[in-house]
This record gives C-alpha cells, sequence and structure tokens, in this order.
C-alpha cells in the first residue's frame, strides 16, 4: 500500500491529465465533425469532378464520411473512458489514436508524393471529357455540373471548347452562362461575344490553383493535427500508468 504522502501527490496529477485528456476527447471529437462535414460536401459538390478520373464513382467522400463518423464514436468513448477512469477503455482508446495518426501519416506522405501524378490523371480526364462532350451522356453531365457548381468553363479557359466538335454545331455549352437569359445560341458560337456572357475561368485551372495556393496551409494544419495526437496519445498512456 503506497503511503498517504504519495497518494496527496499522485491525486492532483490524476486530476490534471484527465482534464487534459477531457479537453482533448473533446478537441478531437470536433475534427470528426469537420471531417464528417467535408465528406459530405465533397459528396455533394466535387464528386463528379473526382469522378472523372475513373468511369465508376470516387469512394473518397466515403471513406472521409465513415473516418469522421468513427472519429466521433471515439472522440465520445475517450471523454467516457476519461470520466470512469478505466485503464482498459483508455489503453484501447491511445490504440485508436495511435491507428488514426498512423493513417494520417501514410496518407498525407502518399498524397505528397503522388500529388503531381494524381493531378495530370485528373487533367487528362477532364481535357477527355470536354473533348468528347456532347451534351446528353454522363461523362457531359459531370462536366455540366462542374462547370455550374464552381462558375467555371472549359479546362484552362473558355476558349479551350473551339478545340472540340461540339462547339462547331452549337458553340460554348450553355452550363456556361453567367445568366442563362443572355446567352442565345449565336453568343455561344462566338468566342468573342460570349467571353462577356460566359466565365472565363478554365475549372482545371480554377481548382488546382486553389489547391496549390493552400497547400503551405494545408501542410501546416495537418502538422499540427499530428502534433496534436502524438500528445494526446502521451497524455492518454500515462493517464493509464497513474491509475
Amino acid at each position: 500500500m503506497s503511503p498517504p504522502s504519495r497518494r496527496l501527490q499522485t491525486k492532483p496529477v490524476i486530476t490534471c491529465l484527465k482534464t487534459f485528456l477531457i479537453s482533448y476527447s473533446l478537441i478531437f471529437w470536433f475534427t470528426g465533425v469537420i471531417l464528417l462535414a467535408v465528406g459530405v460536401w465533397g459528396k455533394v459538390s466535387l464528386e463528379t469532378f473526382i469522378s472523372l478520373a475513373s468511369e465508376e464513382s470516387t469512394n473518397a467522400p466515403y471513406v472521409l464520411i465513415g473516418t469522421g463518423a468513427t472519429i466521433i464514436i471515439f472522440g465520445l468513448f475517450g471523454c467516457f473512458a476519461t470520466c470512469r477512469g478505466s485503464t482498459w477503455m483508455l489503453k484501447l482508446y491511445a490504440m485508436f489514436l495511435t491507428l488514426v495518426f498512423l493513417a494520417e501519416l501514410v496518407a498525407g506522405v502518399s498524397g505528397f508524393i503522388f500529388r503531381h501524378e494524381i493531378k495530370a490523371k485528373l487533367g487528362t480526364a477532364y481535357k477527355n471529357a470536354v473533348k468528347s462532350y456532347n451534351g446528353t451522356d454522363t461523362s457531359s453531365s459531370a462536366v455540366d455540373a462542374i462547370q455550374r457548381t464552381l462558375q467555371c468553363c472549359g479546362v484552362k479557359s473558355y476558349s479551350d471548347w473551339n478545340e472540340t466538335a461540339y462547339f462547331k454545331d452549337n458553340g460554348i455549352p450553355a452550363s456556361c452562362c453567367k445568366t442563362s437569359a443572355n446567352c442565345s445560341p449565336e453568343t455561344l458560337k462566338d468566342l468573342n461575344k460570349a467571353a462577356n456572357e460566359v466565365y472565363t475561368r478554365g475549372c482545371f485551372t480554377l481548382v488546382t490553383s486553389v489547391m496549390e495556393g493552400n497547400l503551405g496551409i494545408i501542410a501546416g494544419i495537418s502538422f499540427g493535427i499530428a502534433f496534436f495526437q502524438v500528445h494526446h496519445i502521451l497524455c492518454s498512456k500515462l493517464a493509464c500508468r497513474s491509475l
């Protein structure tokens, strides 16, 4: 049996660790909510752009939604385990945090290494979709959805449509129009007239410029989250030993 003085010294340490763990678990839970929201947003708005890289729909939004939901559940589990002071629950929580950290590390490194390859594949897929656009098939519907949602036109600019077979007969697609009432068939067949009535920014150029412009911010946030998770894991293990 430990002496009273040691128990008195240990109790404030455990209380402090519990406070930290509950705070970290709530923050961890909030990151799960963010991932879940990003997954839903990606499913609603950007999946059509990403899915052009393949013939079938991408699973990326579902992965984010599943990861976010899992983090939400384990964030609440961490709060419950800390409040109860259960060592086996805290060990399970620390193991889960470690797995999440390793998965994020692998995903981050892979995304950074293959970012140019991913960008090239998306660019090629979108160019092919624009080139083969006919206004009726699934690929054409995806292009229309992207142009309306992101308020863009073509790959690099609206003039890219001049090189397609669709332009010769129909002009620029109506999904490029800022206001459909001002886009007559004659206007869409004339690049000079269409310049004032359609979106001039290219869709692929818009997406990549935004991604590259925020790459430093994304990297900083990722390293911050990784450092936070390592600290969270250490606190969980310290709490297990103290209990």
